[in-house]
C-alpha cells in the first residue's frame, strides 16, 4: 500500500465511530476522519456474526484488495475503518468494486481531477 499504514489501537477506532464520517452499502460500512498526517491509515472490522475465522479471513482480503487497488485515486491524511457485512464474504467482486466506489465518492476521499495535493 502506496500512502496507507494499519491502523490498530482500540481508542482509534472508537474515535472514527464517534467523530468520523460514515456511508452504508449493503456490504460495509466506511468510517473516515481527516487528520494532519501525510499518509492515510487504514483499519478493517470483521464482527463474529460474519462467521467462522475463514470467512472472516476471506472478508478482510477482499477488502484490503478493494482499497489496495483504489488507493492511488484516494486522498491522503485521513483514517479509514472499514466494517465488513455479511455480503461482503458472498458478493461477486464487481459489485464490492462499484459500492466501493460510490462510498468513497460519497464521502469525498476521491483525488479531484485538478488536485495536486500528492
Amino acid at each position: 500500500m502506496k500512502h496507507t499504514v494499519s491502523l490498530k489501537q482500540n481508542h482509534e477506532f472508537r474515535r472514527l465511530y464517534g467523530k468520523g464520517k460514515s456511508a452504508v452499502s449493503p456490504y460495509f460500512v466506511i468510517y473516515c476522519r481527516k487528520t494532519g498526517r501525510p499518509y492515510s491509515r487504514l483499519g478493517i472490522t470483521t464482527g463474529v456474526k460474519l462467521g467462522n475465522a475463514v470467512k472472516r479471513n476471506r472478508a478482510r482480503r477482499r477488502i484490503r484488495e478493494l482499497y489496495r487497488t483504489h488507493e492511488a485515486g484516494l486522498l491522503p491524511g485521513y483514517d479509514i475503518v472499514v466494517v465488513a457485512r455479511t455480503r461482503a464474504i458472498y458478493g461477486r467482486y464487481d459489485e464490492l468494486k462499484r459500492s466501493f466506489r460510490q462510498m468513497t465518492k460519497k464521502l469525498n476521499l476521491i483525488v479531484q481531477k485538478g488536485d495536486k495535493s500528492q
